[in-house]
């Protein structure tokens, strides 16, 4: 089974969002599992020069795009078995940022999605699936049935298009980007490509593809209401037989504190100590008060998806308690000077590091004991997975992921491994936030066995990945994986001679006898666990 990742990030060669984590890390799974797996995204001029050095060439051919010919050159490398293939058009992607928000950044991806078809017939190479992610490889699908899917090596290609988040969706002009492509324009219209009044990338995949997923079972159940449907409710219901929802994974071999080079002290659930050590060095590193008390930590952009107005609305609330708090990311110019504010009104106990850093990142997420992440809406997150494998306990909004992902503690029954409000409200978030920090004071063993349950919880790609393998195994009409049958041995006839020597053998065995068996010592109980 041939699978084809299509994306536009990957860990570790350009990330700005959990999308690279995402394609940097299901298709080693997968490859674990016995598929063949590659990736193709475009080459970027941030691409670290460690890799690029890497690459080697595989071909370069011209792409037509209207009434111009375009160069495309694809490069290659291997890692972990996964075959990373890079498009190449320093036109196309060597500006500044990888995201432009303009009309240009519809072209590069219309330029993209048909690289990715027409590099198949160069490389050749054909796999059965081509999973696209997010709307920049929405086109693919549709570009795949009305232009290719009739030439030699792409007729039994299927596609898989998963949504990462809904809300952006690659809305461009129609006639400008039809212009480079070429398609039918028969599907300008409401039941294909059309969006009011404009061309919409994330439909095309929507429409077209013949498997939709998402990252998580609630997304999938959420993005058909109207509240976060994004006015793609109805397709999405009336598509509803192929859509499923898959809760992404993360590589426990990298976010791991027991060997994590990022931290200075390792710890892991069966001794988690260590957490304590790194909380005093990052309260040394940032500037904050060397106490023992509650850390509270979020690792995000600064957007109001991610529930940034809630925080702002009770911050002062927050800081009357105990607390201290570290912010790390960046965002929305709001909320970067409102916690410049709060940094400044707070000294030695608020904490913003306004800058996407992954090694202060992994230091927050070891020291804190709180992780805040009241999203508005979430289609999974991976910080709050990434949060309780280095021990700090998730106060979680209850949509999407986070719902999939975070049990609520239960002090009757002692369950959960971390804590949660349904309401969009700031003051339910601040109510369970004041609970949360009321159990870290008043009960260290339960917040002991609350920490090592949020531990050992399991994360990673393994089971995530066996439900994508049942996906495509069910999309290509193969039969599901099934244990092998144990082979029965056939009795076999003993010759004359050996039956004689089994007889006497037999015969002694009878004859011996049998010494009492000694009594087995009594099982002691086992204890209870924490």
């Amino acid at each position: 089974m041939k699978i084809l990742f299509a994306a536009s990030e990957c860990f570790p060669y350009i990330k700005t969002g959990g999308l690279a984590d995402v394609v940097g890390s299901l298709p080693k799974e997968l490859v674990r599992q016995g598929a063949e797996v590659a990736v193709m995204l475009p080459k970027y001029t941030q691409i670290g020069d460690y890799y690029i050095l890497k690459m080697q060439h595989i071909c370069h051919f011209n792409l037509q795009l209207g009434s111009y010919s375009v160069f495309c050159g694809i490069d290659m490398l291997e890692q972990d078995g996964v075959k990373f293939y890079f498009v190449d058009n320093l036109a196309m992607f060597g500006g500044e940022k990888i995201y432009t928000g303009d009309e240009q950044e519809g072209f590069r991806f219309a330029f993209f999605c048909r690289a990715v078809l027409e590099s198949f017939k160069h490389m050749n190479y054909y796999p059965d699936v081509i999973h696209c992610n997010d709307w920049q490889t929405g086109l693919i699908p549709v570009l795949l049935n009305d232009q290719y899917r009739t030439l030699d090596g792409y007729r039994d290609v299927h596609t898989v298009f998963t949504i990462h988040n809904l809300k952006f969706q690659g809305i461009f002009d129609w006639h400008r980007i039809n212009s480079v492509l070429g398609l039918n324009e028969g599907y300008f219209s409401p039941n294909n490509l059309e969006f009011y009044g404009l061309l919409s990338f994330m439909k095309a995949g929507l429409v077209f593809a013949n498997r939709i997923t998402t990252v998580s079972p609630t997304y999938a159940e959420e993005i058909r209401t109207g509240y976060y449907g994004e006015r793609l409710d109805g397709l999405l219901r009336a598509r509803q037989n192929v859509l499923y929802g898959i809760l992404n994974g993360i590589d426990g071999i990298s976010f791991d504190p027991s060997t994590d080079m990022h931290i200075p002290v390792h710890y892991n659930a069966t001794d988690p100590s260590g957490k304590k050590l790194d909380k005093a060095a990052l309260q040394e590193e940032l500037g904050l008060q060397k106490r023992d008390v509650p850390l509270i930590a979020m690792v995000t952009r600064l957007t109001a998806q991610k529930g940034l107005d809630l925080v702002t609305c009770v911050l002062n609330d927050i800081m009357r308690m105990d607390v201290q708090m570290v912010i790390v990311g960046t965002g929305d110019k709001y909320f970067e000077d409102a916690f410049r504010d709060a940094q400044y009104r707070f000294p030695g106990r608020f904490v913003c590091c306004l800058r996407h850093d992954e090694q202060i990142a992994r230091r927050v997420y070891a020291a804190s004991d709180i992780y805040l992440m009241p999203s508005q809406f979430e289609p999974c997150g991976l910080s709050q997975m990434i949060a309780m494998r280095y021990g700090s306990i998730p106060l979680v909004r209850e949509t999407g992921g986070l719902r999939d992902s975070v049990l609520p503690y239960n002090w009757y029954t002692d369950d959960g491994n971390g804590f949660s409000f349904h309401d969009y409200n700031a003051h339910d978030m601040l109510h369970v936030l004041e609970h949360a920090v009321g159990y870290w004071y008043d009960d260290r063993e339960m917040w002991k066995r609350l920490v090592k349950r949020a531990m050992k919880t399991d994360f990673s790609w393994a089971v995530s990945a066996r439900k994508y393998m049942e996906l495509y195994r069910n999309l290509l009409g193969l039969p599901d994986e099934e244990p092998k049958p144990v082979r029965k041995r056939t009795p076999r006839v003993a010759k004359p001679a050996e039956a004689a020597a089994a007889g006497k053998k037999a015969a002694a065995k009878k004859s011996a006898a049998k010494k009492p068996a000694a009594a087995k010592p009594a099982a002691a109980k086992p204890k209870k666990s924490e």
